[in-house]
């Protein structure tokens, strides 16, 4: 059943993305039973996840493919070579090609809009309902499909539980509620037909974590929060049934609006492809006019004498510049090869596996969380193998971000496990005994029996500590069994917590929206819930205020402490400094993470007028949350503080050792933590960031001169970052001195400053930067590096959702740059070098002969070998190079970390290294015409006739170039051969000459005598030896000076890849350096 409103009114005053005026939702409602009236009256739900459809799919993706420059510029070759007086070459030489290329880029984005629509299709699959703007829907275990208003549920006090994973990707069940005043509506349809109310909102946006609006209804103003709604992509758990108001639908919800273009990252090699297409055009016209002016030249001087002697026109050009005109674009034609069309669908097909190789590593699998490594894009792998500087976040990369309750300070004095070392903790001292507490988590431990005794002798404090660690947090508890008690928290800090307080006598059991439910030592205290002062990265702190038994009304407070000691009373200035010393030198010295904790007790009279300013907040729309923190603010300020937690969390298993060896790979590991400059300083210890031996640490505050700001290569820097360091007129001066120390550990940093170093890193050293991080917090730093990494841990998949690629532990990252990262960038521009020496050796062959032919435009070769060369006889060969060579295994990959300098000093393929391909090719092609043209000028066959006909100097020429380009110069330059290498090289050979024979043979004349009239030229050439010792003279000079040159290079300058050749062969004993 569904209940629709007379007339949805969803509008926007100045537009959808206007903040200045609400949006506004009235609402009028009458029931339909029968459904289908839906569709009449209201604009639907669909949502569309996908691009194309079978209607604009061809349209579309034409239009796509032809904004890039090399398809436009085919296509405008396909359209000279329809005029006869410009082509001498066929259209289906441009078109095979052409439409190859477009029919194989068509099917990848085919094939990926597809997915993407299954996956769209996969999601709505699980909705049981169909909503429409304006609709309260009946829900049952199901996921919403709009965002909702919640107005009432089948749990008590409307209350819904929610999984957000499909949002945030956290698993933990997080509770929404319904105002008191539609709770009571509860599943009464008539009550809900006779619902009318007026929404007024913030315009839609993409901000999960926010809601502002208010209903009003009943003559009253009800302020709504991001915890009335259930937003489109959550799940609904532990409910039967809620009934709710849809606010925004379609591509209005908050999911849809996260579902942006997300920004497209190009890597170097592709900035430099486009470059040097570009020089390749202007080399192309240059050919062009050189070939055209000799045209003009000829027609002048030998054309006229030469036409009436040998070549006779009905229709002859008496303008030569005219006749150099249309040379020019006869050239442009047939010289069109020398520009790489299918260039760009080879780089893609090479990532593509590239990605999928990283997808099936297993030594990338994390087994204990069934998470394999994953390439969430294709287009940066070859970056990999360059990056020169890492960002890391600590808590959950560098850390397990798995919470354990390890010490903590109350009215002055320490409770930890014990004295000694914490790893003897276990062999020397007992676990304090809990049985006594039947509601205990059996899995906690805990070694100083000091505070349980303290607990049992009623100590104030110490029960006030666990009081307030019971009840301010926004824990949800799940009871499955009598005593079993599961508590699903939003963040481990607050879990660790919560369960410590538990095992302490102070058992957290229930919650409502209006009260708490704590069995202290035993017995049942209900507290009334009167506010929640909410946390976030600003605040820093969360606080609660509650009225306990008595009827006093006290507020509870925790947070980061050196924002909760600004606001404690002045009563607390010693125990101030005695827990200052306790966190600084005993806790964060051991790297353990700390919160402060305070309370203050409310007068009823300021309390009441205080609560009564919050509600009139509340209720605005514009400019909440500005009076809110202001609110916060005046509430939170003369407290007494209780104390200190401490609480640890573990290093990642092999992070020390991937970070030393990520250091020898000349890779720069910046830390950007929120923590303290303790912590932070004791977990860079730990992971051998920092040494003993390093010569100078700074730790710098707001009072710090920048100037003074140590150097060195032994030297470290730590900051705690003040905003004012990233100021144009200071982030010069920290960068230059933080490049030049080994160890960067930023501490005290927000999200957006993480963002901010990333960015000024890569304005100013314009070096490859890679983020990696596990939190929402550390989105925007992945977003802004060159390539960020998402890690699967316990803070949700926020930080997986914005990456390019993803694994389980930091660790991992050592195999993803050092093996993964340096084979993909090797195999990337050994495929190019080898390319761009194929296109030229190929091409300039009709350069050569255009001086022998009267600059006529005529071609050399075979019109079907031009056709098939590089789409059939050369493509698989140079794949299977690019996909799967290596010149060092991965073991050796990883044993010499320097084995990866190249790619970060860009030294294996860059504008140097595309002029000597573009020079060795133009050597081949001039080897390959000239060789043949003077040993075949006067050639004979066996039987004294000649040989020098153009059709058998083309197959000689083809074939010297098939033997020279397939046979010897790839197999030159692979490092690593496969079976699939074997089988691509031989079968192209077999492929080629299966080909050859068969266009000029008897039967394909017969069947097309008009495309192949030279019947037996490919059998009466390559049947006589001078044509085949030709070939092999050709071979020998091409390959030879190749050969000399790059022995003479390992010998006299090796590199370090030849260095570590000779390790591992064991012809050298010296190790190379690193």
């Amino acid at each position: 059943m569904l209940a629709v409103p007379d007339y949805p009114l969803g509008q926007h005053t100045l537009g959808q993305n206007s903040t200045k005026f609400p949006y506004c939702i009235y609402l009028q409602f009458h029931l339909y039973h029968d459904s289908s009236l839906l569709f009449c009256l209201f604009q639907d739900n669909h949502i569309k996840t996908s691009k194309y459809n079978i209607f604009t799919f061809l349209p579309i993706n034409l239009f796509e493919q032809f904004q890039r420059v090399a398809n436009a510029y085919f296509l405008f070759l396909l359209i000279l070579q329809l005029i006869p007086q410009v082509s001498s070459l066929s259209w289906f030489t441009t078109i095979v090609p052409l439409a190859l290329v477009l029919t194989i880029t068509a099917v990848k984005d085919a094939t990926d809009d597809y997915v993407k629509d299954m996956e769209g299709v996969q999601i709505i699959s699980h909705c049981e309902c169909f909503w429409s703007q304006g609709i309260i829907a009946v829900l049952v275990f199901g996921l919403p499909q709009a965002d909702l208003l919640l107005l009432s549920s089948s749990e008590p006090y409307g209350l819904s539980y929610v999984e957000t994973a499909e949002l945030d990707g956290e698993t933990n069940l997080k509770v929404r509620q319904a105002l008191t005043v539609t709770s009571e509506l509860g599943a009464d349809i008539h009550k809900l037909a006779e619902f009318d109310g007026e929404v007024v909102c913030e315009p839609p946006n993409n901000k999960l974590d926010r809601f502002t609006g208010t209903l009003l209804w009943k003559d009253g103003k009800f302020p709504l929060d991001n915890g009335k709604l259930l937003l489109r992509g959550c799940v609904l758990r532990n409910t039967e049934w809620c009934f709710g108001m849809v606010i925004f639908a379609g591509l209005e919800t908050k999911l849809m609006q996260n579902c942006g273009r997300t920004t497209f990252k190009r890597t170097s090699i592709d900035r430099l492809m486009n470059t040097l297409v570009l020089w390749i055009f202007g080399f192309l016209m240059c050919m062009g006019i050189i070939l055209a002016i000799g045209n003009s030249v000829w027609e002048k001087s030998v054309g006229g004498n030469f036409r009436k002697l040998y070549l006779p026109w009905d229709e002859v050009l008496s303008d030569a510049f005219f006749s150099g005109f249309l040379t020019f674009w006869s050239y442009i034609i047939i010289l069109n090869t020398v520009v790489p069309i299918s260039l760009y669908v080879s780089v893609e097909v090479i990532r593509l596996g590239h990605s999928y190789f990283i997808n099936w590593d297993r030594r990338m699998y994390q087994a204990q969380r069934d998470t394999p490594a994953e390439a969430r894009t294709t287009t940066l792998n070859e970056e990999l193998g360059q990056v020169e500087y890492i960002f890391s976040d600590k808590t959950g990369t560098l850390t397990q971000n798995i919470m354990v309750f390890s010490k903590c300070s109350i009215n002055g004095k320490i409770y930890d496990s014990a004295d000694a070392p914490r790893r003897l903790i276990p062999k020397k001292t007992p676990c304090v005994d809990f049985s006594f507490n039947p509601l205990r988590d059996r899995r906690f431990r805990f070694h100083d029996h000091s505070l349980l005794e303290a607990m049992k002798l009623d100590e104030t404090a110490v029960r006030e500590f666990f009081r307030l660690l019971a009840l301010c947090h926004t824990v949800m508890p799940e009871e499955k069994m009598e005593g079993e008690l599961v508590y699903q928290a939003q963040s481990p800090d607050e879990g660790a917590l919560v369960t410590a307080a538990r095992n302490f006598g102070f058992v957290f059991r229930a919650r409502t929206p209006e009260t708490i439910t704590v069995y202290e030592l035993g017995k049942a205290v209900t507290y009334q819930l009167l506010a929640i002062l909410d946390f976030n990265n600003v605040r820093k702190r969360m606080s609660v205020i509650v009225r306990n038994p008595q009827g006093r009304a006290r507020l509870y407070c925790k947070g980061a402490d050196t924002i909760l000691f600004d606001r404690l009373e002045p009563a607390s200035e010693e125990l101030l400094c005695t827990t200052s010393e306790h966190l600084n030198v005993r806790f964060a010295g051991e790297g353990l993470r700390t919160l402060a904790l305070a309370y203050r007790d409310l007068d009823e009279d300021f309390f009441q007028g205080w609560m009564q300013r919050l509600r009139e907040a509340c209720s605005l729309v514009e400019k909440r949350e500005d009076l809110l923190a202001s609110l916060y603010e005046e509430m939170e300020r003369e407290m007494t503080l209780l104390g200190a937690t401490a609480i640890e969390d573990k290093l990642e298993q092999g992070v020390a050792e991937t970070i030393a060896c990520l250091t020898l790979a000349s890779i720069k590991i910046w830390v950007l933590t929120g923590d303290k400059m303790e912590t932070a300083i004791n977990i860079a210890y730990s992971c051998n960031m920092l040494r003993d031996d390093m010569n100078e640490l700074l730790e710098q505050g707001k009072e710090e001169d920048p100037n003074c700001l140590p150097s060195g290569p032994d030297c470290c820097v730590v900051l705690s970052l003040q905003a004012h360091a990233l100021e144009a007129d200071l982030e010069g001066l920290l960068l230059d001195t933080a490049c030049l120390c080994r160890t960067v550990i930023c501490c005290r940093v927000t999200p957006l400053q993480k963002a901010q170093v990333v960015e000024l890193v890569k304005r100013r050293r314009r070096a490859v930067t890679l983020a990696i991080g596990d939190g929402a917090n550390d989105v925007s730093m992945i977003k802004t590096a060159h390539i960020g990494v998402g890690i699967s841990g316990q803070e949700g998949m926020q930080a997986v959702l914005a990456s390019d690629y993803s694994f389980a532990q930091f660790r991992h990252l050592q195999r993803l740059l050092l093996v993964h990262g340096r084979w993909s960038y090797f195999r990337m521009c050994n495929f190019l070098c080898y390319f761009f020496y194929k296109n030229f050796a190929f091409t300039l062959v009709h350069f050569w002969f255009g001086f022998f032919c009267g600059f006529s435009a005529q071609t050399v070769y075979d019109q079907w070998f031009i056709t098939l060369f590089n789409i059939v006889y050369t493509s698989l060969p140079v794949l299977a190079m690019g996909l799967f060579d290596q010149d060092v295994n991965e073991k050796n990959s990883i044993r010499f970390p320097k084995l990866y300098e190249p790619g970060q000093l860009n030294l294996l393929f860059n504008k140097r290294q595309f002029f000597l391909c573009s020079l060795q090719g133009a050597y081949t092609s001039f080897t390959l015409f000239f060789i043949p043209y003077g040993a075949l000028y006067h050639g004979v066959r066996d039987d004294g006739a000649n040989v020098t006909d153009q059709q058998s100097f083309a197959v000689t020429i083809a074939t010297s170039l098939f033997v020279i380009l397939i046979c010897f110069q790839i197999g030159l330059d692979t490092n690593y051969w496969t079976a699939i290498n074997h089988f691509y090289i031989w079968g192209s050979l077999a492929v080629y000459f299966s080909i050859l024979f068969a266009m000029h043979s008897n039967g394909i004349f017969g069947i097309f005598p008009s495309q192949f009239p030279f019947i037996g030229t490919a059998r009466s050439s390559l049947s006589q030896p001078v044509v085949w010792l030709v070939i092999l003279l050709t071979t020998v000079v091409c390959v030879a000076p190749v050969l000399v040159v790059r022995f003479l290079r390992a010998d006299l300058y090796p590199t370090q890849t030849d260095k570590v050749k000779c390790v591992t062969s064991g012809v050298c004993e010296a190790c190379p350096n690193g």
